[in-house]
């Protein structure tokens, strides 16, 4: 049976970044669900209610030009407006500070929108607790080129993650191999079984801060980084994570603190736009003060 294909141009009334809008859901370089052509163009696939799908998408003469491949071609071609933050509203953010006015201005923002796949954010934003990215990414890559599908359409060597049944059945030696210790495999597996319910959080962020929070094993952190990507929470904020509230304190106040407490201060102006805060600073490479040693990776497989 042909694979199914299918096209589509919009023409969004704002400037965009594929680079910022898509780039939020790569997991480092070496994802084998992304893959940057030679033109310009970001390819991406997905697993969504209808199927798995490949996306490519460019930009030409201020138009979205998309192509997609395989059962979900249709799904994700009627929601790429809202992957690209279409019904964002950025018009309360007034920045003020000059690093995030500066950092705003150079990344058109910058908008942030929603994917509607609740479990495609979950599964790498678990694997992501209390590791350094570079860890999360090698188990990430690793499990989803064992356990993924080879992706529909022309562009070769890319995988469709897992769908949430094969996370289920991943045995304990694999997740162990890739590097992912006993309690984040077990809230994978735990969050697997619970994903037709998950999957229908995309409602509103609070209802999925609460039914996401219910998962043992998923906290603050966890939740906002699922609700900024799945839902378009332009206001989940990163409680809990090792760099961001030196970033944005740093950024916002010129002071330079870990605490969670001083980040949540000096964003009180933001509410509703905390995470687009974020998403600015970090996209346009802002960097705060460090001091001390560097975070030590663990390696989960020599125990």
């Amino acid at each position: 049976m042909p694979t199914r294909v299918a096209r589509r141009r919009w023409r969004p009334l704002y400037p965009l970044s594929l680079r910022v809008l898509l780039g939020l859901h790569r997991r480092g370089p070496a994802d084998p669900t992304h893959a940057d052509d030679a033109s310009g163009g970001l390819w991406r696939t997905a697993r969504t209610p209808d199927g798995a799908v490949t996306l490519r998408v460019a930009v030409d003469g201020g138009e979205v030009d998309a192509t997609a491949w395989g059962r979900g071609a249709e799904w994700v071609l009627e929601h790429l407006p809202a992957w690209l933050g279409d019904g964002d509203d950025i018009s309360g953010f007034r920045p003020t500070p000059p690093l995030l006015r500066d950092a705003a201005r150079r990344v058109n923002g910058p908008r942030v929108g929603r994917t509607g796949l609740v479990m495609e954010a979950l599964i790498p934003a678990i694997l992501e607790q209390k590791v350094t990215g570079g860890e999360s990414h090698r188990s990430f890559g690793r499990l989803v080129r064992r356990y993924g599908d080879p992706a529909p359409g022309p562009e070769r060597g890319l995988v469709v993650v897992p769908s949430a049944d094969t996370w289920r059945s991943i045995p304990s030696w694999d997740w162990h191999r890739a590097g992912v210790g006993p309690q984040r495999a077990s809230t994978c597996v735990r969050a697997a079984a619970l994903a037709p319910r998950l999957e229908q959080v995309v409602v509103s962020p609070e209802r999925a801060d609460a039914v996401l929070r219910a998962v043992p094993g998923v906290g603050a952190w966890t939740s906002a980084e699922v609700r900024a990507r799945a839902l378009g929470d332009a206001d989940a904020v990163s409680v809990g994570d090792a760099h961001v509230p030196r970033l944005i304190t740093y950024a916002l106040t010129g002071r330079v603190s870990d605490s969670d407490d001083d980040m949540l201060e000096a964003l009180l102006p933001y509410v509703g736009h905390r995470f687009r805060v974020q998403r600015a600073l970090e996209m346009a490479g802002v960097r705060a003060p460090r001091f001390g040693p560097r975070y030590a990776p663990h390696d989960f497989r020599a125990m």
